[in-house]
């Protein structure tokens, strides 16, 4: 398999070999082919063959001085003389990609104000490469009906419905709105069935990569065979492998992070998107795009069935559901004899803690009962490290990134500061930088890392580990704890909101969540929904099996709506209350937003273009532009950055105004431009 043609000879798809074409050709036919690359929207090649190649064949063609691996895109523009154009080298022995492939990169691109190389090469799987002859195409085995789960009755009569969607064969997007331990797993699993059954592909979509290890156990004692995998921890040799079995047909079932979206399915019968809430579906850098509304719009040109799953919905599919544009799904009760965990508040302004210690003693209390019972515990803490702050207590002088505005934080297990937003990392200097004092340094507040050691000073006996996106190694790393967990080898997980990430734990009965306030400042205005929503799934590891659960949360605002929602157990309550104030203040979902983000190495560079992007920003009454102003981390990995905000309406075509609108901007040479449609961090 591969390239069988290069210059001497010419095959088509199929692989028949044509003659030698003549030297300095004269004639032929011009194909338009995509290439992986960020500039241009597709180059018009010459093709010699008897035949042109089918639309969404995969050439090689030349491209300055080397040879690249395109899309056919259809036929050539002809906007270049025949005799000024390259001939395409030759066409690999692969099926041409599905039409809805192209169309879906080309509707991302012109959304996303991306050039459409970029998102080729997402649909090549990254660097294309074509099979060896040595190379096995992994082929699936999967039985739809290997193992039958037992469904309640709610259960059933979700399924049903999902079912019915994926045989009707057309676009509609359902909401699988379930509470936590109520078994949306297993219902949106019998919509993969029915699509396997079928015939068709399906494609399950996860936030992040950690969460694949257990969540595939799960999928191969259903179905009696792993599916095939696609995330960024995958060896390039087994990516390879995966990219030809799905491009051809084989896999019939995939999972993977929000990039599976995007290879080129030639049957798709079903999306699914687990925790269409999370963040995490935001890609921020390169090609930036929110996974859960790429794949609404995937489904849509496919004509499709999408499944959006979550306990802790977004406020855009509530809205969307409110607007009868989505289906609403509910499971309002946990799988079984399980109930919904007891959640409430411990007031840090009342408890008369030691300095430097983080746990309350009720939540001590808590870990120490939850173990002598013979069940397990959780301690939540979003942040990372150990501390959060390293300060000179004579001076003050804080230690800050020399590359971004952020403090280095404190990680003890390695000894080392680090940043996290561009992986500078140095030793704890001897002396203060400012006033040279000597071992002045302090570290201020906790991270998890820090919290772990109170609790192996106050409870030496409990058996715990640490679960953080920098201390586990990947998807082997995330299923070693899990394994860990449910043999009852550790009482205490302690970790960051990677534990909140759909884990069941029957044993677990207690959650300790240590700042519950931590993600309610900054300025964010998703601040209290992304609390809500993750506050929420933590506790709702709690108590999922016989045994009753208890969350308690440590704040300094009890009285906040996200803790009194919370504690009172009224989810509708808060969304109701909070999409007021959205709509009060005009922001998603009934508004459109957008963030264009100038960066530079040169501070005044930076601000000047900026300051030329406002002056040319067009005047439109259902428009509003703010800024530019610097962003919290107005210098990242080096560069300056300025910001400005835009505001519209929602009938507003937005992608398309500001295309026009920064065409007509001059952008300073060592300037960056940075487009974000519908942003979710603001930092």
């Amino acid at each position: 398999m591969g390239l069988v043609s290069r210059q001497n000879t010419i095959t088509l798809a199929a692989g028949a070999v044509k003659s030698k074409p003549p030297a300095e050709p004269v004639s032929g036919d011009t194909v338009r082919v995509m290439l992986p690359v960020p500039v241009g929207n597709g180059y018009d090649y010459l093709y010699r063959g008897k035949y042109p190649p089918a639309d969404g064949s995969l050439v090689e063609v030349p491209f300055g001085q080397r040879s690249l691996i395109g899309i056919v895109w259809g036929k050539g523009l002809g906007d270049v003389a025949a005799s000024k154009l390259k001939s395409v080298y030759g066409v690999l022995d692969v099926l041409p990609l599905p039409e809805v492939s192209r169309t879906f990169t080309d509707w991302v691109a012109n959304y996303t104000l991306t050039p459409p190389g970029l998102i080729a090469k997402m649909v090549l799987g990254g660097t294309f490469k074509p099979l060896k002859a040595r190379d096995r195409v992994p082929v699936t085995a999967i039985n739809p009906d290997h193992h039958q789960p037992q469904l309640s009755g709610s259960q059933r009569t979700a399924a049903t419905e999902l079912i019915a969607m994926v045989q009707a064969a057309s676009f509609n997007t359902a909401l699988l709105d379930g509470v936590t331990g109520s078994g949306k797993t297993e219902v949106y699993c019998e919509a993969v069935a029915e699509a396997l059954r079928l015939g068709r592909q399906a494609l399950i979509l996860l936030p992040e990569i950690a969460m694949t290890a257990a969540l595939i156990d799960r999928f191969t004692a259903r179905f009696g065979e792993r599916p095939i995998e696609w995330h960024s921890e995958l060896p390039l040799r087994q990516r390879r492998l995966n990219w030809h079995a799905i491009a051809s047909g084989k896999a019939k079932f995939v999972v993977g992070a929000r990039s599976a979206l995007f290879l080129p399915y030639p049957e798709l019968g079903v999306i699914i998107v687990d925790e269409e809430h999370e963040s995490a579906y935001k890609q921020e850098e390169g090609v930036i795009y929110h996974g859960r509304d790429m794949a609404v719009v995937r489904a849509n040109l496919g004509n499709i069935p999408v499944v959006l799953a979550s306990a802790t919905p977004s406020l855009e599919t509530m809205q969307n559901v409110e607007q009868g544009k989505y289906r609403h799904i509910k499971l309002q009760e946990r799988f079984g004899k399980a109930i919904m965990p007891a959640i409430a508040a411990v007031d840090l302004r009342l408890e008369k803690m030691p300095v430097q210690s983080y746990l309350s003693d009720p939540v001590i209390k808590g870990l120490e009962q939850a173990v002598a019972q013979g069940q397990q515990a959780m301690l939540f803490l979003n942040r990372r490290g150990y501390a959060p702050l390293t300060l000179c207590r004579r001076c003050g002088h804080r230690l800050n990134c020399p590359n971004c505005t952020s403090w280095l934080i404190e990680h003890k297990a390695t000894g080392r500061l680090q940043c996290h937003h561009c992986d500078y990392s140095s030793f704890l200097p001897k002396h203060c930088p400012s006033c040279q004092a000597e071992g002045s340094f302090a570290a201020c507040g906790p991270g998890v890392e820090r919290v772990a050691e109170e609790v192996k000073r106050r409870l030496p006996n409990i058996r715990f580990a640490l679960m953080a996106s920098d201390l586990i190694a990947g998807p082997k790393g995330a299923e070693d704890l899990v394994h860990q967990m449910n043999d009852h080898a550790i009482d205490l997980l302690i970790g960051t909101q990677i534990m909140a990430k759909g884990y069941h734990f029957p044993r677990l009965t207690f959650v300790g969540v240590v700042d519950a306030d931590l993600g309610l400042s900054g300025g964010d205005p998703r601040a209290a929904e992304r609390t809500f929503q993750l506050l929420q799934q933590v506790a709702g590891r709690a108590g999922r099996a016989q045994d009753p659960g208890h969350v308690l949360l440590q704040t300094t605002a009890p009285e906040h709506p996200v803790m009194k929602a919370l504690i009172a157990g009224d989810r509708d309550a808060f969304y109701h209350a909070e999409m007021r104030e959205r709509q009060i203040y005009r922001l998603p979902p009934f508004s459109r937003l957008a963030s264009i983000t100038v960066s530079s190495l040169d501070q005044k560079e930076a601000l000047h273009t900026a300051e030329d992007i406002a002056a040319a920003a067009p005047i439109n009454e259902r428009l509003r532009v703010l800024g530019p102003a610097p962003p919290p981390f107005a210098l990242l990995r080096g560069r300056h950055r300025m910001r400005l905000m835009v505001q519209a309406d929602k009938s507003i075509a937005l992608s398309a105004v500001i295309r026009d609108w920064l065409r007509q901007v001059k952008t300073a040479r060592q300037a960056k431009v940075v487009v974000d449609i519908d942003p979710y961090s603001f930092l």
